[in-house]
C-alpha cells in the first residue's frame, strides 16, 4: 500500500528549529523509524517550502497512492490553493501537526485544508504521523483508495 508523507514549509528544519515545540529529531531520522515500524506500507517522503511544488506533488500521487499524510505547516492556515488541490484528488489525505495548534496563536486554530481531509491529528509530536499511518493500516481494503474521502 503506497502512502506519501508530505511536509510543507520549514519542516526541513525539524531537529534544529524551535526545539521546545518541535523536538530535537530530524524528520529524516524519524522517517527511517516509521519505515521500520510499518514494513507492510510502501512509504515515501517529500518536503517542500514552496506551495506550488506541494500542489504538484498532490496532483502527481493523488490518483494512484492509497493515502497521503500531510503536514502543510503554515500553509494549513492560509492556502486555498492547497485545499483546492486536496479537494480535487481522489486519494484520502490525513492532516497532521506536530504541535497542538489549538494551544498556540489564534491564527493557527483555523485549517483551510481540514474540510477536505479524512481527518486531522495534532499535538502528539512526531507520533502524529504514526497515528495517521495506523489509521491507514486499520482500514479494510475496500475502504481505502478512491472514494474514501469524507468530503
Amino acid at each position: 500500500m503506497k502512502i506519501l508523507i508530505l511536509n510543507g514549509p520549514n519542516l526541513n528544519l525539524l531537529g534544529v528549529r524551535e526545539k521546545s515545540i518541535y523536538g530535537t529529531q530530524s524528520f529524516e531520522l524519524y522517517f527511517e523509524e516509521l519505515k521500520a515500524a510499518f514494513p507492510d506500507l510502501e512509504l515515501s517522503y517529500f518536503q517542500s517550502n514552496t506551495e506550488g511544488i506541494l500542489i504538484d506533488k498532490l496532483h502527481e500521487v493523488g490518483f494512484s497512492y492509497k493515502g497521503i499524510v500531510m503536514n502543510a505547516g503554515a500553509y494549513t492556515h492560509t492556502s486555498i490553493a492547497l485545499s483546492d488541490a486536496i479537494k480535487a484528488i481522489e486519494t484520502p489525505v490525513v492532516e497532521v501537526h506536530i504541535s497542538n495548534v489549538f494551544a498556540r496563536e489564534a491564527y493557527r486554530h483555523r485549517s483551510m485544508i481540514a474540510p477536505y481531509c479524512t481527518g486531522s491529528i495534532s499535538g502528539f509530536g512526531l507520533d502524529s504521523y504514526r497515528l495517521a499511518l495506523e489509521y491507514f493500516m486499520r482500514l479494510k481494503p475496500k475502504q481505502i483508495g478512491f472514494g474514501a474521502k469524507t468530503s
